[in-house]
């Protein structure tokens, strides 16, 4: 056995035993292993947000290793407009944590034979997955990025995997191949793109990653009916992934400027809104979904933070210091956005503090929304 096996059967091990991976995807990840599709050139995050490479052929056993952790590894930045030789700045298509791969795919409940749709090929490691599944001639992957695209499809011919791989934007979903029994997506969408459900055949199932500006990280899961609609529960809210690039939100920019906002100070700690709870963070997501968010820790190195609120030309400030009751708040704009926030929070909490599972998504021809409990309780 090789180490690239023995460090692969170890992974799946331990995914087994954590019950992230169930027994019917076991033998794909065995027949899949991760190396054969992470390119020779990773991405590591270091200081200040820049993301610098790393050769597999500068440590073998190091890129090795690294590949069979439990975690995402970036493998473009930038849009791939940064050369290997350089420093990147923005992540812009990863292989994902093989916990949330594992849990994905057991949410999307494949039989052998089913058509599926991969929105975002990435790597091509998903796509030869599902084909072990469910047969190759079933699996139609779609990439908006062509260089991806093309050494997606050089990867999987390379391992003797045929799958078909598109060059194009999923958000359009892939209508040659239609009807399909199931659509997965490995990017985040705020709307989902109805090409999909029409795209579905009924009683089919989409899995897709959903958010909005202020929270990403739900997935939701749904079954399409015969009216040309789909309806479903989010059954997870822990997972994080980029977005599709039609739809990404802009990253904040904070204020040089504090001067002429308005003052007031505040209980509520900011980590009760965006960090500590994700049900918390995801129902406030739902009441504010064009705010963005942003934690500055204290020049010091200390445990004062500073949170930030965003949405246009209004902006919201908390000063957190380490072990106070109250902070201060400066806000400044049409909005008063941290009001928002704690008016959200406020609803939640009077709510019954639901957990995101509660929640479900109703897609339709004419509109999409947020419910509680049912499609006809919507609450965003």
């Amino acid at each position: 056995m090789t180490d690239a096996e023995a460090l692969n059967r170890r992974l799946v091990d331990e995914l087994t035993a954590a019950g992230a991976l169930r027994d019917q995807w076991r033998a794909a990840f065995l027949a899949a292993p991760r190396h054969l599709f992470v390119p020779g050139v990773i991405w590591d995050d270091a200081d200040g947000g820049v993301l610098s490479p790393r050769r597999r052929d500068e440590d073998p056993a190091a890129w090795l290793t690294t590949v069979y952790t439990n975690e995402a590894i970036v493998t473009q930045v930038d849009d791939g407009t940064t050369q290997d030789a350089g420093t990147g700045r923005r992540i812009t298509s990863s292989i994902s944590k093989p916990s949330i791969v594992a849990t994905m795919l057991g949410h999307l409940e494949v039989e052998y034979g089913m058509r599926v749709l991969e929105i975002g090929a990435g790597t091509g490691w998903n796509a030869a997955l599902l084909v072990y599944a469910v047969g190759e001639e079933n699996v139609t992957t779609i990439e908006v990025d062509g260089d991806l695209a093309e050494r997606a499809r050089e990867t999987l011919a390379g391992v003797g995997v045929s799958a078909l791989v598109v060059t194009g934007d999923g958000a359009d979903g892939y209508a040659s191949g239609a009807p399909y029994d199931r659509v997965i997506a490995t990017a985040s969408v705020r709307a989902v793109p109805y090409q999909w459900v029409a795209q579905t055949r009924p009683g089919g199932v989409i899995l897709t990653p959903w958010g909005n500006a202020y929270d990403n990280g739900a997935l939701a899961r749904l079954t399409v009916d015969g009216h040309g609609a789909a309806y479903g529960p989010f059954v997870d809210n822990t997972v994080a992934f980029m977005w599709v690039r039609a739809q990404r939100v802009p990253r904040p920019v904070v204020p040089a400027d504090l001067a002429g906002a308005a003052e007031s100070t505040t209980t509520l700690h900011p980590d009760a809104v965006a960090f500590d709870d994700h049900d918390a963070t995801f129902a406030v997501g739902l009441r504010v979904p064009d705010v963005t968010t942003k934690f500055e820790d204290a020049d010091d190195g200390g445990d004062d933070f500073t949170f930030w609120a965003f949405s246009g030309p209004s902006w919201a400030r908390v000063d957190v210091i380490d072990g106070a009751g109250t902070h201060r708040v400066r806000q400044q704009g049409p909005r008063a956005l941290w009001t928002e926030i704690e008016a959200a929070y406020r609803w939640w909490d009077e709510t019954g503090r639901p957990p995101a599972g509660l929640f479900g998504l109703a897609v339709t021809p004419d509109r999409q929304y947020v419910y509680l409990g049912s499609p006809d309780s919507p609450v965003a």
